[in-house]
């Protein structure tokens, strides 16, 4: 019994200095946050990226309102009218109302398809040169970790280095 103890004791011990030993190093890591959504929207190739894609969605927005309220008018028609009318005119209409709404989802949905290989297109690059740019001034402030601000609960915002780097970005994406 004694020598299990003893055992024991000496995982504990062990088991003390280990931890011991690993808030120590991570007390000496010096950590930086960034807003990664203030950097996309401040930079300016962020803002010049994000203006392209407002434009794209606000014209298909517009290209879909016309067919929107066809779709409207076409259903408000059938609640009124439906009842007067045969039952051969009420399926032609029928037909019609699912043949405009599945027309105005796939429309949606290519227009969804337009705008993602928009971003890809105008962001990505951006988020590509942001990796150099991150790691540049993480280096440059002599930090060992950088952590989006969305996954940390508190940071002081002298280790905020969003403005560092939409500054450095700015800069090399004239």
């Amino acid at each position: 019994m004694q020598r299990v103890m003893v055992c024991l004791s000496g995982v504990l011990v062990a088991l003390a200095l280990v931890l011991q030993s690993q808030n120590a190093l991570a007390a000496d890591a010096k950590i930086a946050v960034i807003d990664m959504k203030e950097v996309l929207s401040t930079s300016t190739a962020g803002k010049k990226a994000q203006d392209i894609i407002e434009r794209k969605m606000t014209s298909l927005q517009t290209s879909f309102k016309s067919d929107e309220t066809s779709l409207i008018n076409l259903q408000k028609e059938m609640e009124k009218k439906g009842s007067a009318w045969s039952d051969s005119v009420k399926r032609e209409k029928a037909a019609e109302f699912q043949q405009k709404r599945r027309s105005l989802a796939e429309k949606q949905e290519n227009a969804n398809k337009e705008l993602k290989k928009l971003r890809e297109l105008h962001v990505n690059p951006i988020l590509k040169k942001l990796e150099d740019i991150v790691s540049e001034v993480a280096s440059d402030g002599g930090y060992d970790v950088v952590l989006p601000r969305n996954m940390v609960l508190y940071s002081t915002t002298s280790i905020d280095i969003t403005d560092k780097v939409v500054a450095q970005l700015n800069k090399v994406m004239k």
